[in-house]
């Protein structure tokens, strides 16, 4: 394998309900920005499709959805639908890893946050409530960009200083 091209991939999902965004605290035992403030998510794993029938003769389709629905319900346990794309970006953690992430939002679809782990708190907030919060640098942007598309304004491309 090419160590250049090698990555971990990574989704996550802002998951929306009552006008309202769910943020969670990452648990201090986390490797990558612990105890602040995100959107559930994590890695996708070759066991995510390898063991299910592919799509086509050789593909699977719908792969960070259907890891999203799983992120989502195994650090929550909030099932969700009417997944869709916001935005993407990159890091290298601090053991050196790089990874890609793909950023989604949904709808909740059922169930009462119940945390595993991974997390030690939990909120439902609104763009001005996440304020508040030491969210990971970027989080906040992605929240503003879902809030000005759920209010059917143009979002365009992530920007720390507002929107391109």
């Amino acid at each position: 394998m090419d160590e250049n091209k090698a990555h971990y991939v990574v989704v996550t999902g802002i998951v929306v309900k009552d006008g309202k965004f769910l943020i969670t605290k990452r648990s201090p035992n986390e490797k990558a920005f612990p105890n602040l403030w995100t959107v559930p998510g994590g890695k996708l794993e070759l066991k995510d499709y390898k063991g299910r029938p592919k799509d086509t003769n050789s593909q699977w389709y719908n792969i960070f959805e259907d890891l999203l629905r799983r992120e989502v319900k195994e650090e929550t346990g909030l099932d969700i639908k009417e997944i869709r794309y916001l935005t993407s970006l990159t890091f290298i953690r601090p053991d050196g890893i790089p990874t890609v992430v793909i950023s989604l939002f949904a709808d909740h679809h059922g169930g009462e946050v119940k945390l595993n782990e991974e997390s030690v708190d939990y909120a439902w907030v609104t763009l001005e409530e996440a304020k508040n919060y030491e969210l990971i640098e970027g989080i906040y942007e992605e929240l503003e960009m879902l809030d000005r598309l759920l209010k059917g304004r143009s979002i365009g491309e992530w920007n720390k200083n507002g929107y391109k």
